[in-house]
């Protein structure tokens, strides 16, 4: 069975912002793709949540694109694309949790009613004109 870093295949494109000199000449930004649809390191409802977290970043097909340009050198970008990949997948492995639905309480229910009755006596006050005096 792959690991996870087997499945990940890098691009090197050229970055915008820092750089200096370099940064028109030399291609320090990293594209990092991960195939989730069909990666067997990942089980279904980890992958269907990866899929929804990704957003933008997923593609038609299903691959997970990671860009990575904030540092001058390629080391380091491509460590922060791996980083943020390995983020994006650790959230997706969190279960969420499960609401349990609630009734409201009996004295909940009776404030609620008390207050619309206030609210009604209020307009019905203004309704006969005895407000304007």
């Amino acid at each position: 069975m792959k690991s996870l870093e087997q499945e990940i295949s890098f691009e090197y494109i050229r970055a915008s912002g820092p750089g200096g000199q370099n940064v028109n000449k030399v291609a320090t930004a990293v594209q990092l793709r991960f195939d989730v649809i069909n990666s067997p390191s990942l089980a279904a409802d980890v992958k269907t949540r990866l899929i929804k977290l990704a957003g933008k970043r997923m593609t038609d097909a299903g691959v997970l694109i990671v860009e990575a340009g904030r540092f001058r050198t390629q080391e380091k970008n491509r460590e922060d694309a791996i980083e943020r990949l390995y983020e994006l997948v650790r959230k997706a492995s969190e279960k969420p949790k499960l609401r349990h639905k609630t009734k409201p309480t009996k004295a909940s229910k009776e404030a609620r009613l008390k207050a619309k009755k206030k609210r009604g006596e209020t307009k019905k006050l203004r309704k006969d004109g005895r407000g304007f005096e």
